[in-house]
């Protein structure tokens, strides 16, 4: 009888790792479990395992399953993994195969649609992953997988460019100051980022792709996942926010990596449009929002949540005049956000010392 594990074992030493290496394969089970491995390795995927024939059939999904129709994600088949692997979680070391930290997504048990040598369709019954897939071979071991049934209830997807919402300028602080919530004006570079799968898109005001300019930001995304979020923003540099000007279109990814080393930027997010299959726009308020995009808990050693003032106009701009910036953006409590529009829902108001 074939060994199963065979190429597993050849790729561990039992010794240096923490994961089972069982010494012989178990018999089938009758079980139809499942297990799904969010794996912090080299670069960021999720690891879904199948419970067939006394091993788990795995397959390694860099974005992990597709949430919607409408796409297909690559899902790379790897050696089958030992029955102990449905509960295992913990730190690879480092220079072992598959190093990092590894940690279960979720786990359930799942259905068989068809099983096929070059095809699998299954019905997962998980707390996160629920819902009919079929894996379909492509070529040697690379697969992908597609979402058959729709999605939950209200779910929408990420959309492809949201707009950022601009402020109208203004003189001085609204009246009712407590019905405005007040923002620093860093003087940065307008930036909406698309977390989705564990990577990160950052899109200009027009809509073009400036990801490869800040590869210092691209961690966001593992960071975050799973969660899939869409953030406006801005690019700054701190403390000083005039060293911008540095961090131009680069010529090719080394000298991107050669200006990040040398002049940092931050990535503050101070919005959030789009948040688990769910637009956040003009159905939710300002405040409602910010409160949702907190409990994100962005922050990092180059991305920020930066506070808000609601009802602290004066405080914010004495503040901002502190920092040397040119001044605050008000935005109303009650605001929606209303993409590529410009409404005195939201205003810029420069601080008394601002040229």
């Amino acid at each position: 009888m074939t060994d199963r594990l065979a190429d597993y074992r050849r790729k561990r030493d039992a010794s240096r790792t923490p994961e089972p290496v069982p010494e012989k394969t178990p018999g089938e089970t009758g079980n139809r479990r499942f297990v799904i491995q969010q794996h912090h390795a080299r670069s960021l995927h999720w690891d879904v395992r199948l419970e067939r024939d006394g091993v788990l059939v795995s397959f390694a999904v860099p974005r992990g399953l597709p949430r919607d129709q409408g796409r297909n994600n690559l899902a790379k088949h790897t050696e089958d993994h030992p029955l102990e692997y449905l509960e295992f979680s913990g730190e690879i070391p480092a220079g072992e195969y598959g190093g990092g930290r590894m940690a279960i997504f979720d786990s359930g048990t799942y259905e068989t649609g068809k099983w096929r040598d070059d095809e699998i369709g299954v019905t997962f019954h998980g707390d996160r992953a629920t819902g009919r897939y079929v894996f379909f071979q492509t070529g040697g071991n690379d697969w992908m997988v597609r979402r058959m049934d729709p999605p939950e209830p209200g779910w929408e997807s990420m959309p492809e460019l949201v707009a950022p919402m601009q402020a109208v300028r203004a003189t001085e602080i609204p009246a009712e100051d407590d019905e405005w919530g007040y923002e620093m004006a860093w003087g940065g570079r307008r930036t909406t980022a698309y977390v989705d799968g564990g990577r990160i898109r950052l899109l200009d005001p027009d809509g073009a792709d400036v990801t490869s300019w800040y590869p210092e930001i691209r961690p966001l995304g593992p960071a975050l996942a799973p969660i899939e979020a869409v953030l406006d923003g801005e690019i700054v540099t701190l403390p000083d926010v005039t060293q911008l000007e540095k961090r131009r279109q680069p010529k090719d990814s080394g000298a991107a990596k050669r200006a990040a080393e040398r002049t940092p930027v931050h990535f503050l997010a101070y919005d959030l449009l789009w948040l688990e299959g769910h637009s956040t726009v003009e159905a939710v308020r300002y405040a409602e929002r910010r409160e949702l995009l907190e409990g994100l808990a962005i922050n990092g050693d180059h991305w920020q949540t930066p506070p808000y003032f609601p009802g602290g106009g004066e405080f914010a701009l004495e503040a901002a005049a502190a920092q040397g910036l040119t001044g605050v953006v008000a935005k109303r409590l009650d605001s929606p956000y209303l993409p590529g529009r410009r409404s005195r829902l939201w205003l810029t108001i420069r601080t008394s010392g601002a040229g």
